[in-house]
């Protein structure tokens, strides 16, 4: 009796395992790439990421170049409108931790990385939002939002304008982002530090692996497997080791 509890109870392990486990991700470097309308290059993917949404809850923290929670939200409702998706901004909600566990899918929207997870921890979201995303709520990052779905935020391009309580995140991915990733212009004059010489800066201290999302390239998450998308490849960095050129439908 004692043998077969035990072969019960490992089976509703592995079944609650993978029901922690079922991640619904898209991923991307940017919100809008030159000359597009936002989320212009992705609106079919993110058609069918929230296809049997009707809102999504919408993350403005970020607030790219420090626009208002209500300004970054009509943005996003103006381009989820052509999608026939209604959108809410988390900051409408008396109790945003509640709005996060009612979604039907979630938003994190780029600007500043620092400022995000700032606002994720003194709204005591990040732990709420991570666990969403695990149980397969349709997870819409971008730039910002995609730097924060790695171990870390500690590859982000941006400036530290406000300090968050600690440099963790969600790690529903098991590398960090890079956003934006640029490769060296041998034509430009400005011999200043490259997106490579600063992610090898940051191995001096961290294990954690990289990834470069060039603009216009994106992954698709579906449970445990991770896909690059686009048409760009990425740059895959790992400690100690010389960067590796990723092809597009790598799976990780």
């Amino acid at each position: 009796m004692c043998k077969l509890l035990l072969k019960i109870s490992d089976i509703l392990y592995l079944i609650n395992l993978h029901l922690s486990n079922m991640k619904n991700l898209i991923i991307a470097s940017t919100s809008t790439i030159y000359g597009g309308d936002y989320l212009e290059y992705i609106r079919s993917e993110v058609g069918e990421l929230f296809e049997n949404v009707k809102e999504v809850v919408f993350i403005p923290y970020a607030r790219p170049s420090g626009m208002s929670h209500d300004a970054y939200t009509l943005v996003v409702t103006k381009a989820f409108k052509t999608l026939g998706i209604l959108v809410r901004g988390i900051h409408t909600y008396e109790h945003p931790k509640e709005a996060l566990n009612n979604a039907q899918g979630i938003f994190v929207g780029g600007g500043n990385t620092f400022l995000l997870v700032h606002e994720l921890y003194k709204q005591d979201l990040m732990a709420t939002l991570k666990d969403r995303m695990l149980k397969g709520i349709p997870y819409l990052g971008t730039s910002a939002g995609s730097n924060i779905c790695g171990p870390t935020m500690q590859t982000t391009n941006d400036m530290p304008i406000i300090q968050p309580q600690s440099f963790k995140t969600m790690d529903v991915i098991p590398f960090n982002i890079n956003a934006h990733y640029l490769d060296p212009d041998p034509s430009s004059k400005h011999k200043g530090e490259t997106r490579e010489t600063r992610i090898k800066e940051f191995h001096v201290f961290n294990d954690t692996p990289v990834l470069g999302l060039r603009e216009g390239s994106w992954l698709e998450v579906k449970n445990e497997s991770i896909t690059l998308k686009g048409n760009l490849p990425a740059r895959y960095f790992l400690q100690n080791r010389d960067p590796e050129e990723l092809k597009p439908l790598t799976i990780f």
